[in-house]
């Protein structure tokens, strides 16, 4: 099949359920198939329901890159509406067995399409006002963002209602406890989630993000590295400094949700 036609084929049925204005279209052309959602008005009379935008009156819409997914889009022969593929509040999937571990007989079929190649979920992008706003950093960095549609302000206070997934203030969180910011050596059972050369010593265990400081890498093996150090009970995981910038703006941004302090259940 061919991607660029299940492309504009997904695109056009998003555009009978959403209004599309000249911002949308640019970043649609520049970032679709892609990790980019786009929050937009919905249009009046679409059939879609209310549940899938939780009563809202937008919608968040995207068309994947990932062959599987395009392949499923253009059997289906139209948008699919879904959620993300975990229980809520917890590290997010990157492999099917990761899905297969969260969901479990919750779901009659896992789909498998290999390992995600991004690593971690898409940029969000609320253009259902006059004001564009960054929602969610992801797979499209802020600076190839502003690079098309110029400053792209960053979504401040959480909203009552929030208008993007990601945006709970304690979200892709692990079991252990997170402790981030770390250049030094261990707390007593801690493990280490490392980034760039040298990193300190004495941890029950240590995985690297990417012993090259390469922030693509990094991205793409963030939750499967944390779901590895959680899976060994330790006493909390210290995580070293990534730079804020590009994808490490993304990285940051689910480690610090995945360290803020936990609902009650």
């Amino acid at each position: 099949f061919n991607p660029l036609i299940v492309h504009w084929q997904t695109a056009l049925a998003a555009a009978s359920a959403v209004t599309f204005d000249a911002r949308a279209r640019a970043l649609a052309r520049q970032f679709w198939p892609g990790p980019l959602t786009l929050v937009l008005p919905r249009r009046k009379g679409t059939p879609i329901s209310l549940l899938c935008s939780a009563g809202l009156d937008t919608l968040a819409v995207r068309v994947p890159a990932h062959p599987t997914a395009l392949a499923l889009l253009e059997a289906f022969g139209g948008p699919l509406a879904a959620p993300s593929a975990n229980r809520s509040g917890a590290v997010s999937p990157t492999t099917a067995a990761h899905v297969a571990e969260s969901l479990g007989e919750r779901v009659a079929l896992i789909l498998d399409g290999g390992r995600c190649p991004v690593g971690i979920e898409s940029t969000v992008v609320d253009l259902a006002s006059g004001d564009a706003r960054l929602l969610r950093p992801g797979g499209v960095t802020l600076e190839a963002l502003e690079a098309v549609i110029g400053p792209l302000p960053v979504a401040g206070e959480l909203p009552a209602l929030p208008r993007s997934p990601g945006q709970l203030a304690s979200h892709y969180a692990p079991r252990a406890p997170l402790r981030l910011e770390v250049r030094e050596g261990p707390r007593e059972g801690e493990v280490l989630l490392a980034f760039g050369v040298n990193p300190p010593g004495g941890f029950v265990a240590t995985l690297n993000l990417s012993p090259r400081g390469d922030l693509i890498e990094a991205a793409a093996n963030l939750f499967a590295m944390l779901r590895a150090l959680d899976d060994a009970s330790p006493a909390g995981i210290a995580v070293m400094p990534i730079p804020e910038r590009g994808l490490g703006r993304a990285i940051n941004d689910r480690l610090r949700r995945a360290a803020a302090p936990r609902p009650r259940r």
